[in-house]
């Protein structure tokens, strides 16, 4: 088990069993007792976890809702109907950016299988790795940090190919929407890196499913009005659905 992924999955372990000793997460992690120890040591001095004598608990300040393995499973049939919507505005010969957020991610899973020709660029491993077996699509990976609980690439490092490329459509997601504040996400970093993405791009298109709406996050990435079109499910509010076509977003529902 990688590093990061081992570390992922000391976090989850934790939040699920409040607490764990040494042995315990020793054992559940597949490596030594010395290797576990200097995980706790470094998770402990970046705030993640407390130590005490003969194990670990979470930091309050971690909130294992915003790990990417958690978020994958929520809303899984919203996500694969909104992603199916969304692959029919993929055409031949585009150039797309794709966030690292768990519904592109099922966007990902079916542009692999499609018979087109793309270039995308993206933030999200997993994304990049669901891609890189579709000889007719190139995908090109933004450098940047990852960090725990995350599958993401987050900072400004290697944006300098976002002004190098013609990037058709960004699709995107987010972990919080408001008509005022616009699109949301809980990272800071990955709010910078987004709004250079949104920035980049001539359209962007939303995949959000209804449990995101009128819900508030850390930072906004971008305006209501910065959207082309939303795709969501058919439990979102329909006051809100009238006013962003009132704004002359193109709204579609999967």
């Amino acid at each position: 088990m990688f590093l990061i992924e081992r570390r992922k999955k000391i976090l989850e372990f934790l939040s699920s069993h409040g607490k764990a000793t040494v042995k315990e997460l020793s054992s559940f992690s597949g490596v030594t007792e010395v290797t576990l120890r200097n995980d706790l040591k470094t998770m402990e001095e970046e705030g993640l976890i407390k130590r005490f004598h003969g194990g670990a608990i979470i930091s309050e300040q971690v909130d294992p809702e915003n790990f990417f393995s958690v978020r994958e499973q929520k809303n899984q049939n919203q996500k694969s109907a909104i992603a199916k919507k969304a692959a029919e505005l993929v055409t031949n010969g585009q150039c797309i950016l794709l966030d690292g957020s768990s519904t592109i991610r099922e966007f990902a899973k079916l542009l692999k299988t499609m018979p087109v020709r793309l270039t995308v660029i993206t933030n999200g491993i997993y994304t990049a790795l669901e891609l890189r077996d579709n000889p007719l699509i190139t995908v090109i990976l933004l450098g940047g940090v990852i960090r725990v609980g995350s599958t993401a690439l987050e900072g400004t490092l290697g944006t300098n190919i976002l002004t190098q490329l013609k990037i058709d459509i960004m699709f995107t997601s987010a972990s919080g929407f408001t008509i005022k504040d616009g699109l949301m996400d809980f990272n800071v970093y990955e709010v910078d890196l987004k709004k250079r993405m949104v920035e980049s791009s001539a359209k962007l298109v939303t995949l959000m499913d209804s449990s995101k709406f009128d819900t508030s996050s850390l930072a906004s990435f971008a305006a209501t009005d910065q959207m082309d079109t939303l795709i969501t499910d058919d439990s979102a509010p329909a006051e809100i659905i009238a006013q962003l076509r009132n704004m002359n977003i193109n709204v579609l529902i999967g």
